[in-house]
């Protein structure tokens, strides 16, 4: 494995300050937010989602699912924290990053259906905050990111599951057959297998340009803003007040 001893503006950039926190306190400050916001609120909506994933994490590394349970609980920390940082900029009054930005925009849309919301949340938390997370757990325990492809993958398989009961769940009923229309053509717009190949990707690239701040830092930047462009799209309402 590779020693990372650098901490230039390329690492301050994606790297959230202190040691890394527990997993259970990550649950325990997702359940804290369930209970302070209305279950309707499309933020609401993806931490519900986003909970039963960190609890499922969870319960797989403390049953010894993942080989390496100190970079499987590292990755899953890191990757959570980063909606978590959206979460209090926001509440700061502060501006979140510009994939999150749409689903904080729209939380209270009365045309925008759950399931929009909590796919849209999974597109800021794959699409751009996974490949973050790949590199800050990197230098948290001074590795490649492929010593982390097991955990990774492992973490997918995951999200692949929990996808699939959330369209099942949220989707609308032959009832809704007007409505579940339009809604089908705009979620198949979006694939959450291509989504983690292209995390995947834009970590290991901003792995590689670790020695490159300025160059960087724009790669972080343009990924944030193409992936706050695609959550756009996942919300576009379907339905007026």
């Amino acid at each position: 494995m590779s020693q990372t001893q650098q901490s230039g503006p390329e690492e301050r950039a994606w790297r959230p300050p202190g040691p890394v926190p527990a997993v259970a306190s990550i649950v325990e400050r997702m359940r804290a937010l369930r209970s302070a916001w209305h279950p309707s609120d499309g933020v609401a909506v993806f931490n519900r989602v986003y909970l039963t994933v960190t609890e499922e994490i969870g319960r797989a590394i403390e049953s010894g699912d993942f080989a390496d349970r100190r970079a499987a609980a590292t990755l899953d920390v890191r990757f959570a924290e980063r909606y978590l940082m959206a979460v209090d900029a926001v509440a700061l009054g502060g501006p979140a990053p510009a994939c999150w930005r749409p689903l904080f925009h729209f939380r209270r849309h009365p045309g925008v259906r759950p399931l929009q919301f909590a796919l849209a949340g999974i597109n800021a938390h794959i699409g751009h905050d996974l490949a973050l997370a790949v590199v800050c757990a990197c230098h948290d325990l001074e590795c490649e990111p492929a010593d982390l492809e097991d955990e990774y993958d492992r973490v997918g398989d995951l999200l692949v599951l929990l996808e699939e009961r959330i369209r099942e769940e949220l989707m609308p009923g032959p009832d809704l057959l007007e409505i579940a229309d339009p809604l089908t053509h705009l979620l198949g717009c979006w694939s959450l297998d291509r989504a983690r190949d292209g995390a995947w990707l834009a970590a290991r690239s901003l792995w590689q340009l670790r020695g490159l701040p300025a160059l960087a830092e724009e790669f972080a930047e343009r990924l944030d803003r193409s992936v706050g462009l695609v959550g756009r799209m996942l919300l576009t309402p379907l339905a007026g007040p």
